[in-house]
C-alpha cells in the first residue's frame, strides 16, 4: 500500500495513509521527498514549497492559508495553517449541476406501508411525552406493557424522552412542537401514545394543530392530570395499540420509498476520502432510483457551500440555500460566538485542520445530484431527491432532525467512533479499517477498504447498498442491539 495519497492533481498536500516517520523518503510524482517531521495517519504533508499566505489545496480547493513558509516534506496542520473564511458572502446563481445518468434498477425492500402511503422500516410502539415531566410515567407504562402483554411482534417499544415542552418561548417552543409532531407521524412507528401532563406550555390541543392529520387508530392522546391513574390508563391504551400492530406485515416496496439522512461526526483525515464519498455515491444511486436523501450540518457546509449552490434546481432553491448558510452565520453572531470555531479536538487529532477542509469532506456525502429542496428544522420532506436541512452539526441534534424530516434511517460516517444512536436506525460507517476492527461493538460498516486497496468504489457502493437494504428489511444495527436510542431537540433561547 502506498504510504500517501494525492487526492486531486492540483493539490499541494498529500494525505498519510499510515504514520510516516521523520527522515522517510517518499516517491511523489517521479520525484523523492524527504519527510521533515513525523506525519500521523490521516494528516497532511506538503509536496511543494508553500509560501506564507498561500492557499493550502486539498480536494482541488483551498482549505486555508499558510501562517508561515512551509517546506516540502513538512507536516501541514493547525500549527502552520489558518482558515481563509470570512463573514457573510454575496452569491450569484450560476447553475452547473447536471442530471444523473445512473440507470434505474428494480430493487425493493420489505417495509411497513402506512395508511398515508409512507413506508416504515421498523414497526415500533412509541410513547412520546409532550413535556419532560412525564418521562418517568411513560417508562412505567412501557415496563408494565412488557411484563403483561405479548410484544414479540414489535421491533421495539420506545419512550422518546426529552426535557422540553414547558418553560420555553418563541422559536424554541415551536421547534419542540414541530419536532414532536414530526415524530408522532413517523412511519417507523406503528403505534404512538402521546402522553401529556396538562399544565405545560405544549398543550395537547396546540400540538394537535401542529400535527395536522394523523391516523386516529394508531395515535392516541392521554392527559395525565385528567385521569386518576395515568399509568393504568396509559397501559390499556398501549395494549390496544400493541394488539392492532399484530396485523402489520412487511411487504416488498420500491427503494424509491426510502428516505435516508446523511450525517458525519468525529471526522478524521479519511472522512473525505472513504466514507463520505461512499455515501455520495450511494446518495446519487438512490436519487436516481427516485428515492430521497437529506444532507444537514449547516456549519459544516461553510467553505463548501458554493458546491451545493451551483447544483440548486432553481433560483428559488438557490436563494433558500443562501439563506440557510448566511442565516446560520447570523445565529452564531447573535450568540456572540465565532463562526469558524471548528473543527473539534477529535477532528484535529484525526488530521482535519480547518473548517474548509472539514466542509469539503462533509458535503461529499451529498454526491453530485441536483439539490431539489431546502428544509427548515422540523419540516417534512416534500420533494424526492437531494434535500438540504437546517440543523447544527451536533451529532444527536442533527441525527434527530433528520429523523423528524421523515427519514427512516440515518447514515453516520465517523473516523473516531461513537456508540450513540438516534430514534431511527443510525448506521455507523467507519472511515478506516483500524477503527472498524477496534470498535466492532459500535461500527456497522467499513469504508476503510478503499485505502487498504481491498475494494473499488463501485464494488463498495454495491456492497453498501445490499447491506443497507438488509437493514431496511429488519436486520438490526449495533446501537439497536444495545438499545442506545435517543432524541435531542434543538434549543437556542432562554428557559423560564
Amino acid at each position: 500500500m502506498n504510504k500517501i495519497l494525492h487526492i486531486h492533481l492540483n493539490d499541494n498536500v498529500m494525505v498519510a495513509l499510515e504514520t510516516i516517520s521523520v527522515g522517510a523518503i517518499l516517491d511523489v510524482d517521479a520525484s523523492k521527498i524527504s519527510v521533515q517531521s513525523d506525519i500521523p495517519q490521516g494528516h497532511k504533508i506538503a509536496i511543494a514549497p508553500i509560501a506564507k499566505g498561500e492557499h493550502i489545496i486539498k480536494y482541488g480547493y483551498s482549505i486555508g492559508l499558510a501562517k508561515e513558509n512551509i517546506s516540502t516534506g513538512q507536516h501541514v496542520h493547525s500549527h502552520n495553517v489558518t482558515t481563509g473564511l470570512d463573514e457573510n458572502l454575496e452569491y450569484q446563481y450560476t447553475p452547473k449541476g447536471q442530471a444523473l445518468t445512473i440507470p434505474k434498477e428494480d430493487r425493493t425492500f420489505d417495509g411497513y406501508v402506512r395508511k398515508n402511503g409512507d413506508v416504515g422500516i421498523r414497526n415500533e410502539l412509541w410513547i412520546i411525552p409532550t413535556v419532560g415531566c412525564v418521562n418517568g410515567q411513560a417508562k412505567l407504562i412501557v415496563d408494565q406493557l412488557k411484563a403483561e402483554a405479548d410484544t414479540s411482534h414489535l421491533d421495539d417499544i420506545l419512550v422518546l424522552s426529552h426535557q422540553y415542552g414547558c418553560s420555553q418561548l418563541g422559536g424554541d417552543h415551536l421547534n419542540t412542537q414541530k419536532a414532536l409532531a414530526a415524530a408522532i407521524k413517523h412511519p417507523n412507528a406503528g403505534g404512538v401514545l402521546v402522553l401529556g401532563l396538562g399544565c405545560e406550555n405544549n398543550q395537547v390541543s396546540q400540538l394537535q394543530e401542529i400535527i395536522g392529520k394523523w391516523d386516529k387508530e394508531r395515535v392516541k392522546f392521554l392527559i395525565s392530570q385528567e385521569v386518576e391513574d395515568e399509568v393504568e390508563t396509559g397501559l390499556e391504551m398501549v395494549k390496544e395499540l400493541c394488539e392492532k400492530m399484530k396485523a402489520d406485515k412487511r411487504e416488498a416496496v420500491s427503494v424509491a420509498k426510502l428516505k435516508i439522512g446523511l450525517k458525519c461526526g468525529g471526522s478524521d483525515g479519511f472522512s473525505g476520502i472513504t466514507a463520505n464519498p461512499l455515501l455520495g455515491r450511494f446518495s446519487d444511486w438512490l436519487v436516481a432510483q427516485g428515492g430521497t436523501t437529506v444532507l444537514t450540518e449547516v456549519p459544516e457546509m461553510f467553505g463548501a457551500e458554493t458546491i451545493l449552490m451551483e447544483r440548486a434546481e432553481s433560483n428559488e432553491v438557490f436563494c433558500k440555500t443562501v439563506d440557510l448558510i448566511n442565516g446560520f452565520k447570523d445565529y452564531f453572531r447573535a450568540s456572540e460566538q465565532p463562526i469558524y470555531e471548528n473543527p473539534s479536538p477529535g477532528n484535529k487529532n484525526g488530521g482535519i485542520t480547518t473548517l474548509e477542509e472539514k466542509s469539503l469532506g462533509c458535503v461529499q456525502k451529498g454526491g453530485d445530484a441536483i439539490v431539489n429542496d431546502v428544509l427548515d428544522y422540523g419540516e417534512q420532506i416534500k420533494t424526492p431527491g437531494l434535500n438540504l436541512l437546517w440543523s447544527p452539526g451536533n451529532d444527536l441534534i442533527a441525527s434527530s432532525a433528520l429523523g423528524f424530516t421523515g427519514c427512516q434511517m440515518v447514515l453516520f460516517t465517523t473516523g473516531r467512533g461513537t456508540p450513540f444512536g438516534s430514534f431511527v436506525p443510525t448506521m455507523k460507517i467507519a472511515t478506516n479499517s483500524k477503527l472498524f476492527n477496534h470498535k466492532q461493538n459500535w461500527m456497522d460498516f467499513n469504508a476503510g477498504g478503499l485505502v487498504d486497496g481491498e475494494v473499488t468504489m463501485d464494488e463498495l457502493r454495491e456492497q453498501f447498498t445490499d447491506f443497507l437494504i438488509e437493514i431496511a428489511n429488519g436486520k438490526k444495527l449495533k446501537h439497536e442491539l444495545t438499545n442506545f436510542k435517543e432524541i435531542a431537540i434543538f434549543k437556542s433561547g432562554v428557559t423560564l
